[in-house]
């Protein structure tokens, strides 16, 4: 399935036409049900442990909070949602500011990064944010993209690694 026919047949647009963090936020939550757990989690690997990577997309509203965070952001910065410029420039600014949010939140709230047990559970979950942000922000799906890859830049400068022997 490809990602834009999923979305479509997700359909959280209709259900939340006035939310879209809630709407990207479901998306996300049935997107990687399907791919993780479903199709890198059994199929793929016989079940040896990719479903606990997919659990941090949607439970404990971790990624909600940081992409709340990132949409009050770009409402106070750029003008709302869909008002900024699809530039390097801006999405460096919006992804470096939902992920060092999420980063310093891990730090601060220790129970935090006990739910996200490993480090790329965190860096997915920031990355996802900082996507989903930047694509709000500028309605480019690539600005999105760019800012996920910012984001797993980042975290791994700032931990030194992704998650569990480097990956």
């Amino acid at each position: 399935i490809k990602f834009g026919h999923f979305a479509d047949m997700v359909q959280s647009d209709r259900k939340y036409p006035n939310d879209p963090i809630r709407a990207s936020l479901e998306i996300v939550a049935a997107g990687t049900m399907l791919f993780d757990q479903i199709w890198l989690g059994s199929y793929m690997s016989g079940g040896v442990g990719f479903t606990q990577y997919a659990t941090a997309a949607y439970t404990d509203n971790i990624l909600d909070d940081y992409t709340s965070y990132g949409v009050d952001y770009i409402k106070k910065k750029h003008g709302g949602i869909g008002k900024a410029k699809a530039t390097q420039e801006i999405i460096n600014d919006i992804a470096t500011e939902v992920n060092l949010y999420g980063m310093e939140q891990y730090e601060e709230y220790p129970t935090a990064l006990e739910a996200h047990f490993g480090g790329s559970q965190r860096a997915s979950v920031l990355a996802a944010a900082s996507g989903i942000t930047t694509s709000l922000a500028t309605c480019n799906s690539n600005a999105g993209l760019n800012g996920w890859y910012l984001s797993m830049l980042m975290h791994k400068e700032g931990w030194s690694r992704l998650g569990f022997f480097g990956y």
